[in-house]
């Protein structure tokens, strides 16, 4: 090509326009349905499978660039730098200094500390002892007193110290269905600590708005944002009602929003939390445009963590800190792979934190401001999930705002719906938790592994939960029954006919009771029934699953029979499901049939009982 030419490198093909992949892609599908391409999302919010620049023109989306209002393309210039946060959760405060003094020497460039047993200034010092806090950010929970730790703090650091409290009444009134002491007194602590921090220590942010708990809780990635986000507003309400400038208030509030394992959707919502927020303190006329930037502490979800095959956790983890980092957020935190079962250790505290590490320093998501942006996919999720939390946002405000959201049960029952709905998921198999409800490491035990991981007060009105939580308890049940002298429930898997299928609905069974932690005893394949009954009954197994094809099982009924003479206590089942068989099979004996539409969590549990296992 000549060098001075000034045609593109894609100047020479023709264009292709939707109409033509449209019928490309209906050409491919051959009759399939078109809209098992369409995502949707627990929201309803759905999702095409491509996306076109013609798109963004209907759309309508303003071309800023990065460091502009609204901030969709995020509020820095020159890079996508963000601290790397870690949590030091111990409250004896020798072992959280030493802890925090060698995080911030292998790495870490924050940290958020447990203020718990600081009782006196001394105490305070004792925890800071070896950190600068002119060079790390330093952030602090579980005060029992924020006004008079605020006053220690201010007292040994230097007025430009950078860092935040973990302060948020609002949160714990959600959290626990009422203010800590009462709404006047908690919102006047807020205000207290306000006017300290901007005396003494105007970098700190003040507030924190935990949004992480409706996620954690079940709550949908828009239900967080919008309720975070009214939660924010509230602050907002109060604060200026009580004589403080939107300059004064909104540089000192933080988000804390948890990300999930929605890759590109949770991208896109935190380039809508910096748009709406945006929107939100522009309604109380700032005179600096740096009160318009939203400051968001992302962490990893404890949603969709689980106990079991928990190294997965890591790559769970790792998608979610790349998805925090290419959205913009300004620090993260990656909670350690085995926080859901046990207290972590040094291990699995530097494999988080050395995970935020490799994304800087090797794969440099630091350097390129707003990565993001300019991809069709991820701007058009951008305003979907956008104006879904605003619509959102504006029904809390509309009937009264976060307070009354609260009080009125509106918030939670929302929450809890949401959690329904992915539960129901994750039973039907339909959202797929690999080493849980899909493919489990059939060698594995937990029981002994597991401790005490604290958490929040049973008392809470909004409670953590994890997905994988009902399945992981049939799986130490099975544990704890064998631990208490009883033989694992053994799975004979009689395979026999069509090799294609009798493989198939054998793997199918295998990861169908493997959940449950069940002995699998799988098998080649029998010549005959005969044969395959004979080593059934020998085997004294609890259970005996017939795996082949539909039209197999129109002879089986005489087998059933033998089986159930043989091994009089055990269960028949059926992999699959011969709807005009069922009669016949049901009449010889046959006591369940395990299918793609199963409800897996119901049928394990129905299993566990008929075996006795508590």
């Amino acid at each position: 090509m000549d060098p001075k030419s000034k045609s593109r490198l894609f100047d020479e093909f023709p264009p292709v326009s939707a109409k033509q992949w449209e019928e490309k892609i209906l050409a491919d599908l051959k009759g399939a349905d078109y809209q098992k391409l369409i995502w949707t999302t627990v929201d309803g919010l759905s999702f095409r499978p491509y996306y076109r620049a013609e798109d963004m023109e209907q759309l309508g989306l303003e071309k800023n660039q990065p460091g502009e209002p609204p901030f969709l393309r995020g509020a820095k210039t020159l890079d996508n730098n963000w601290e790397i946060r870690q949590y030091i959760d111990d409250e004896d405060l020798r072992t959280a200094n030493a802890k925090a003094v060698k995080a911030l020497s292998d790495g870490a460039e924050g940290l958020r500390l447990n203020a718990s047993g600081v009782a006196k200034a001394g105490d305070l010092k004792a925890l800071l002892e070896g950190i600068s806090l002119a060079g790390n950010p330093v952030h602090f929970g579980n005060c029992k007193n924020y006004p008079e730790f605020f006053e220690w703090l201010s007292g040994i650091c230097a007025s430009d110290s950078r860092g935040s409290l973990n302060f948020d009444p609002l949160g714990y009134y959600v959290l626990y269905n009422r203010f800590y002491n009462d709404r006047d007194t908690d919102l006047g602590q807020a205000a207290k600590l306000l006017s300290l921090g901007l005396k003494k220590l105007p970098a700190f942010r003040i507030i924190t708005v935990n949004g992480q708990h409706f996620h954690n809780a079940g709550g949908s990635m828009v239900q967080e944002l919008a309720f975070a986000l009214a939660q924010g507003n509230e602050y907002l309400v109060d604060l200026t009602q009580r004589g403080f400038s939107i300059d004064d208030i909104a540089p000192r509030i933080q988000f804390t929003l948890a990300v999930g394992s929605d890759y590109f959707p949770e991208i896109a919502r935190l380039r809508a939390a910096r748009v709406l927020w945006a929107k939100i303190v522009e309604q109380y006329h700032p005179k600096n445009p740096e009160s318009l930037k939203i400051q968001i502490h992302a962490e990893t979800s404890s949603w969709n963590k689980t106990i079991y095959d928990p190294y997965v956790n890591m790559l769970r983890t790792t998608t979610e800190a790349m998805a925090a980092a290419l959205g913009g957020a300004d620090s993260i935190t990656v909670h350690p792979y085995d926080i859901a079962y046990k207290k972590p250790d040094e291990f699995s505290e530097r494999i988080a934190r050395n995970q935020q590490l490799v994304l800087k320093h090797e794969s440099y998501f630091h350097e390129v401001v707003d990565p993001a942006g300019g991809s069709y996919y991820i701007e058009a999720l951008s305003q979907s999930v956008g104006e879904a939390a605003w619509n959102l946002f504006r029904e809390i405000e509309a009937n009264g705002g976060f307070i009354a959201g609260v009080a009125n049960g509106t918030i939670s029952q929302k929450i809890d719906d949401s959690r329904q709905k992915r539960e129901a998921d994750i039973a039907r198999r339909k959202q797929i938790i690999i080493g849980v409800n899909q493919y489990p490491n059939l060698e594995e035990s937990m029981i002994d592994k597991l401790e005490p991981t604290g958490g929040l007060n049973q008392i809470a009105a909004l409670k953590p939960a994890r997905g994988a939580q009902a399945f992981e308890a049939l799986r130490i049940a099975v544990e704890n029954h064998q631990k208490k002298g009883f033989e694992t429930p053994k799975v004979f898997l009689l395979t026999f006919g069509n090799l294609a299928m009798r493989k198939a609905r054998a793997g199918f069974a295998t990861n169908f009771f493997g959940v449950s932690g069940y002995r699998i005893m799988d098998n080649a394949g029998f010549e005959n029934l005969e044969a395959g009954v004979a080593e059934a009954v020998a085997s004294g197994a609890s259970m005996v699953v017939f795996c082949s094809s539909d039209e197999e099982y129109a002879g089986i009924a005489p087998a059933v029979e033998q089986i159930k003479k043989g091994l009089p206590k055990s269960l028949v089942v059926v992999a699959g499901y011969p709807k005009d068989l069922i009669g016949i099979l049901d009449q010889a004996g046959v006591d369940h049939y395990i299918h793609l539409r199963t409800n897996i969590l119901e049928a394990l549990t129905h299993f566990n009982e008929k075996l006795g296992i508590a």
